[in-house]
């Protein structure tokens, strides 16, 4: 017999993924009533400029953290491959894909490095990262001289600042924007309905039909508003592109490919994982492959959004990115999480530290704040895992 369970049993069983979607809508909604330009269409997009960079470490820190591990680093990642595409771009006068190319093989170098010393050498990824936080930071300073770079401008420049606007024109807002949101409003429903006959299909519990039809209808909406936002500003940024391209790959390798479902095997339980035939070794080295490249094309999007490449650039950037991982649903010991929860965790974050800009709060107050909705996120964890033992 199929499961047809209610609104308030699909809630409890998926509370910490319920649980952080209502926390950033509370979020959204106590900062709206406290500031009305908070929604506006200009803030919107301003949110999305200024902190896709952390969703794209977030991203990559996410992967590592369900394997297992952490990565101090990536913050000094970001400063070095910015500074990698400044000296060639700005100093040199390199084509800008030149400059981009050489950031993502900085990346790839990074991550090899630390990928070795974790999985072959067998050293912890914390001090491995640590030492690389320090390393990466140190030749930063070496490749910039000690001083600033800018500005890079042009295409470069539009990497994180351009937008696709009136390709398909529009009548006081842009049609493209509003027609690729639509788009992916009736994917994510195709999605969600093959996943749901797909559950029924193996006897899986399953939301009733009209509980599932409001769920699509009510992300549709919230998504088609947002696309109206953006769509009355500048368009659609070109970041979001590719955050969105992003999103996308990263949660189909996470859930559909092999590679993923090793980084949870390891996660998860190590000793089972080995005994399972998982190359664990190789598994590891491409965690820390891929969170190099994905820390240098941050850099990149970072240093092309404030034009210009800086020693001191992805200060803390590590720790946003790990507590948008924990905020979303990763667990501290390994083996859970997904790329859309730390996506909303990330979001929580942003959104926050925008609300608290614009209510003039002290920069004291958004880290204060920002720890304990950290602290909170994981005591939560702990607080799920031990009931659920109790059981």
């Amino acid at each position: 017999m199929t499961g047809i369970t209610s609104i308030r049993e699909l809630m409890s069983r998926n509370l910490r993924q319920s649980g952080i979607v209502i926390a950033l809508v509370a979020i959204v909604f106590l900062f709206s009533l406290l500031n009305p330009n908070f929604l506006s269409p200009a803030n919107l997009t301003n949110i999305v400029l200024q902190y896709s960079y952390i969703l794209i470490l977030a991203i990559g820190m996410v992967i590592v953290i369900i394997g297992g591990h952490i990565d101090l680093s990536v913050g000094s990642v970001v400063a070095l491959a910015g500074a990698v595409s400044a000296v060639l771009v700005i100093k040199h006068g390199q084509p800008w894909w030149v400059g981009v190319l050489a950031s993502l093989g900085v990346g790839l170098l990074v991550g090899v490095w630390q990928g070795f010393w974790v999985a072959f050498v067998g050293i912890p990824a914390f001090i491995v990262t640590l030492a690389g936080m320090l390393l990466f930071r140190g030749l930063t300073y070496r490749v910039l001289d000690n001083v600033s770079l800018s500005p890079f401008g042009g295409t470069y420049y539009q990497i994180a600042n351009g937008f696709q606007n009136g390709v398909l024109g529009g009548y006081g807002y842009d049609v493209l924007t509003i027609l690729v949101f639509a788009l992916a409003v009736v994917g994510f429903a195709f999605v969600q309905y093959r996943n749901r006959r797909a559950a029924l299909r193996y006897k899986q519990a399953v939301e009733a039909f009209p509980l599932f039809v409001l769920k699509i209808v009510a992300v549709g909406a919230v998504v088609m508003w947002f696309s109206w936002q953006l769509a009355r500003s500048r368009g659609l940024p070109n970041v979001l592109i590719l955050l969105a391209v992003l999103i996308i790959v990263y949660t189909l390798v996470t859930q559909r490919s092999v590679f993923g479902r090793h980084v949870y095997a390891i996660g998860g339980n190590l000793a089972a994982a080995e005994l399972s035939g998982v190359k664990v070794k190789r598994v590891n080295f491409m965690i820390f492959v891929n969170m190099g490249m994905l820390a240098a094309l941050a850099g990149i999007v970072y240093s092309a959004r404030v034009n210009s490449a800086q020693p001191g650039a992805g200060n803390m950037f590590e720790l946003d990115a790990i507590a948008a991982c924990f905020i979303g649903g990763a667990a501290v010991t390994g083996g859970v999480g997904r790329v859309t929860g730390a996506m909303v965790g990330g979001l929580i974050m942003a959104v926050m530290s925008n609300g608290m800009q614009l209510m003039g709060a002290a920069q004291s107050t958004q880290q204060i704040v920002k720890g304990l909705v950290l602290l909170l996120a994981v005591a939560f964890d702990v607080y799920n895992k031990r009931r659920a033992g109790a059981r």
